[in-house]
């Protein structure tokens, strides 16, 4: 039986002449193809030998199993998604979206030539960490700026340069992990500086800091918890005595604050937050922080300080290979001029725009989806009730933004399989699932996504039936 069956498998010139096969290779390339197909026949070969296939397939039907694999070989695996989650800087989603005036930005100097490095005034070689040091400046106060390819980056660089050898001072509860296991001890040991952490997890003092200074000491560092609160019976030494401490000793002080925020935005509050203009002012020699948190620009890490510092890292073998490409820099240049106003910067920097979005206008929204679901999903139970959404990203651990969803209650399936399906259409919805609901939080799905968000959940709806 087997033998037989093996004898009627199409033969490959069959298969290439046909009218599928040709159709096939006009929508992918032809040697993805007959990789595909070569392993297509072998499992279907060993499928017959190990009685899995007691028929054999036609040359349409395998034609279209092929054209199926090697589709799925030549999509892209980065895709857009749309993020029902109520999660703003959601670090697996790709963190914050892009202001308008950055992607239009990106596409000046995608499609074509740019004065990355080039000095148009003078007609010689230029620099590109020149195109956003003197925005930096004047939105900070500071008298240099650097821009690396993210903020671990930052932190790695400001070490090396700064501490290589020599011991840096950190109180033991700031010695932060954040997503992905980065963690301060550890990237301290990669750069080359020794750590020295100071008082306990829950209460450092200003003497704590001061009893470890020595010979060998090369920084004072201190990082903000950006991901986690301490509370109850705790101490923290404010910058200003770090500050004070490291001019007394002739020691340069360091700040990671890990999230970029400008501006008290009204209505957002800079509770746990600190805003890197008010920092700086404090006298810390160098600030590091993020561009693509709160700052709502493309990945990267900016350093701000003093100009002895920023000289230092400048000429650091490691900032090479730190540097960041001509899309990062054109997109936060054009985030960054945003922020010159706080008005453009809320209105204009989707991160900040999700925030501050007023719980009212997001039940509008909410009401205009479900009504349509309403009609799409006769298999669904459809509702509109009140959420909590978060900034995420490691930004205001403890801030509960008050927004609304649309509940969904599938009478044909389980949840897990809606959420499921949902997740794998071809432009994804990721959402979460509470008290049996799957839920979608209108605060983080745009306003131009609405419309591919209905014909999404509809499909999955409709591949269930």
């Amino acid at each position: 039986m087997p033998n037989s069956l093996l004898r009627q498998i199409p033969k490959v010139d069959s298969i290439l002449e046909s009218a599928g096969w040709a159709s096939l290779v006009s929508a992918c390339p032809e040697s993805i193809a007959k990789d595909v197909l070569r392993e297509h026949l072998d499992s279907l070969r060993l499928d017959i030998r190990e009685g899995r296939v007691v028929s054999v397939p036609s040359i349409d039907e395998i034609v279209t199993a092929v054209g199926i694999k090697a589709a799925a070989l030549i999509e892209p695996g980065l895709k857009r998604v749309i993020n029902a989650t109520g999660v703003i800087i959601h670090t697996n989603l790709g963190r914050s979206l892009l202001a308008r005036r950055a992607v239009n930005a990106i596409m000046r100097v995608a499609t074509g030539y740019s004065n990355l490095e080039y000095d148009i005034g003078k007609g010689v070689r230029g620099s590109r960490y020149d195109h956003c040091r003197s925005v930096l400046r004047r939105l900070t106060g500071a008298e240099d700026a650097l821009v690396v390819n993210n903020n671990a980056g930052a932190v790695f660089l400001i070490l090396n340069t700064l501490a290589e050898g020599k011991e840096v001072i950190i109180s033991r509860g700031e010695l932060i992990e954040i997503g992905g296991s980065f963690r301060i001890p550890d990237v301290m040991k990669k750069s080359g500086a020794v750590l020295r952490e100071v008082g306990t997890t829950n209460r450092t003092y200003i003497e704590d800091f001061e009893r470890a200074i020595g010979d060998n000491t090369g920084l004072i560092m201190k990082a903000h918890t950006s991901n986690y609160r301490i509370r109850g019976f705790t101490h923290e030494v404010p910058s200003e005595k770090l500050v004070a401490l490291g001019k007394r000793y002739n020691i340069p002080t360091y700040y990671d604050t890990g999230s970029g925020l400008f501006y008290n935005f009204e209505g957002l509050g800079a509770s746990g937050e600190p805003l890197i203009p008010e920092e700086l002012k404090k006298g810390f020699d160098v600030v590091s922080f993020s561009g693509d948190k709160l700052l709502g620009a493309p990945q990267a890490g900016i350093v701000i300080g003093g100009e002895g510092c920023l000289e230092a890292m400048k000429k650091n073998p490691m900032t090479r290979a730190l540097r960041p490409d001509k899309f990062t820099l054109a997109g936060l240049e054009a985030t960054l001029l945003l922020c010159l106003d706080p008005d453009s910067a809320a209105s204009g920097i989707p991160t900040i725009r999700m925030i501050l979005e007023d719980k009212g206008a997001v039940a509008k929204r909410a009401r205009r989806i479900a009504s349509q679901l309403r009609k799409e999903c006769p298999d669904a139970g459809v509702s509109i009730i009140d959420v909590d959404s978060e900034v995420g990203g490691g930004s205001f651990p403890d801030m509960v933004i008050p927004s609304v969803g649309v509940a969904l209650e599938p009478r044909t399936m389980t949840i897990a399989t809606l959420e499921a399906k949902l997740r794998r259409l071809p432009l994804p919805v990721i959402a979460r699932i509470e008290r049996e609901r799957l839920i979608l939080d209108v605060r983080t799905v745009l306003t131009e996504d609405e419309g591919d968000l209905v014909a999404a959940v509809t499909a999955a709806f409709e591949n269930g039936r």
